[in-house]
């Protein structure tokens, strides 16, 4: 799963998802289109984190 199925999945637009984990929304943006790579370990725990979420868990 990419970070921007697990935002999606979780009902977050870019936006919100900056605000949740305080990271730049440009950073996520890079990210998803590919500009810049999200570092794997951080990439398993946000999308583990989205995942929750999208679960109702949070």
């Amino acid at each position: 799963m990419t970070l921007k199925e697990a935002r999606l999945a979780a009902g977050l637009t870019q936006q919100a998802m900056s605000e949740q984990f305080e990271i730049p929304k440009r950073t996520i943006e890079d990210w998803e289109s590919g500009r810049h790579k999200c570092p794997a370990y951080v990439q398993r725990l946000i999308i583990k984190e989205l995942q929750r979420i999208a679960d109702g868990e949070a």
